[in-house]
């Protein structure tokens, strides 16, 4: 049976000019033959999606560690609430969806066990050799450490996934080189060295809505996440005025509503406001700028898919209302101790000796490598489990594990 590729749908609608041309991709480091059914930020997302690294998202911390409950949200579980509004900025922008949608399930692939506190202790523990940073460990999993392909490491994404996974918070560095928060780290700079992202440019409108999209996700499900584990109450939400409006219409419309009803009454019109918000600023940037290309984007100086002055305020307030409240807990706090000596044992174990990890694709050689190369190794090897996995070989390889529960 031959396909008719004049027929087939590759999206849903026309893209406006300055959105990402699947079509005229700058293509991959690696060159392949083009698919008849799928654009190439369709094979992007497939890709992503039939990773190792997606599937251990499932059990990797979001904020609440997985034996507090099956109910709350795990990396997975908010990396797909991203995906989903990511796809719905990018629909409502005439983007490219697949791109956006990539993007945003990429971009949390090199988060630790234990979220950000398994990050902060490796970091930590790495500092002597050029530090941990998530993002630059996500870029080295899809080109270097996922291990599937015949001909290449990595899954050879296209260079606009790549952009959009190391940039999607802005650039990283100025024109004249020097980074804009700290030295930009070493793999990402390595990587560009073989095939530049350009660093000192805004990554895609594509990319912009994934990064805005993780924030509208997080400031909205770790409110409801924090309510059911008891750590929030709603009269903690009265002190950001945005969601105690919110409140007020809920209660107005049904009086009688249970909590968990209520509860999630106000948090899906706490995303609707973020997103129309998101949209108009957006819309009223383009028309200023008007880009004529996704170049144009790249070189506009700006941030185009953000908060605006007000809604920017709003996220400021959530953000110290869930630091006071959930990520700052004395009982969170307890859990972050524990799960940050795991990680630093796990380390120190390895480095002593690597055998002990078994499965890392080089552990018949990595004895033989300089102390930096042996700590990359074994950063690679402690970033790529999961919390279930990290407590599992710490009770086999100590006395004494600590309670994260």
């Amino acid at each position: 049976m031959t396909i008719d590729t004049r027929t087939l749908g590759f999206g849903s609608g026309e893209r406006a000019v300055y959105a990402s041309d699947p079509w005229n991709s700058r293509g991959r480091m690696f060159a392949e033959d083009g698919s008849l059914t799928r654009s190439e930020f369709q094979r992007d997302r497939d890709r992503i999606v039939h990773t190792t690294a997606f599937r251990r998202l499932k059990h990797k911390t979001q904020v609440f560690i997985s034996p507090d409950g099956d109910h709350y949200r795990t990396r997975l579980t908010h990396t797909i609430e991203v995906a989903q509004i990511a796809r719905a900025l990018a629909r409502a922008l005439k983007l490219d969806e697949d791109l956006a949608e990539g993007v945003a399930l990429v971009h949390d692939f090199g988060h630790t066990p234990f979220g950000h506190t398994g990050e902060d202790a490796l970091d930590e523990v790495m500092k002597p050799f050029g530090g941990f940073d998530h993002n630059a460990q996500s870029l080295r999993i899809v080109t270097k450490l996922e291990r599937r392909y015949a001909e290449f490491d990595g899954i050879n994404l296209t260079w606009e996934s790549l952009e959009g996974l190391v940039k999607h918070n802005g650039p990283l560095m100025t024109a004249g080189g020097e980074g804009l928060d700290g030295p930009v780290p070493q793999p990402i700079r390595d990587y560009c060295e073989l095939h530049d992202l350009e660093l000192a440019s805004f990554a895609s409108l594509e990319a912009q809505v994934a990064a805005i999209s993780d924030d509208i996700a997080y400031n909205t499900h770790d409110i409801d996440d924090g309510l059911r584990s008891g750590l929030l109450t709603f009269e903690m939400l009265e002190d950001v005025p945005f969601l105690s409006g919110l409140m007020r219409q809920v209660r107005a419309k049904y009086p009688h509503l249970e909590p968990s009803r209520f509860a999630y009454e106000v948090t899906r019109r706490q995303i609707t406001h973020m997103v129309e918000d998101v949209i108009g600023v957006a819309q009223a940037n383009l028309a200023d700028i008007r880009p004529q290309s996704a170049a144009d984007v790249r070189t506009a100086g700006r941030v185009i898919a953000t908060f605006s002055p007000e809604m920017a305020q709003t996220d400021q307030l959530i953000k110290k209302l869930l630091f006071a409240r959930i990520y700052r807990h004395p009982e969170i706090m307890r859990i972050r101790a524990g799960a940050s000596k795991i990680v630093t044992d796990l380390f120190e174990a390895y480095m002593n000796d690597p055998t002990l990890m078994r499965s890392h694709y080089w552990v018949d050689h990595i004895s033989g490598l300089k102390e930096a190369a042996k700590a990359r190794h074994v950063s690679d090897y402690l970033a790529g489990m999961t919390d279930t996995y990290a407590v599992r070989v710490h009770g086999e390889l100590f006395d004494q594990t600590p309670d994260l529960r």
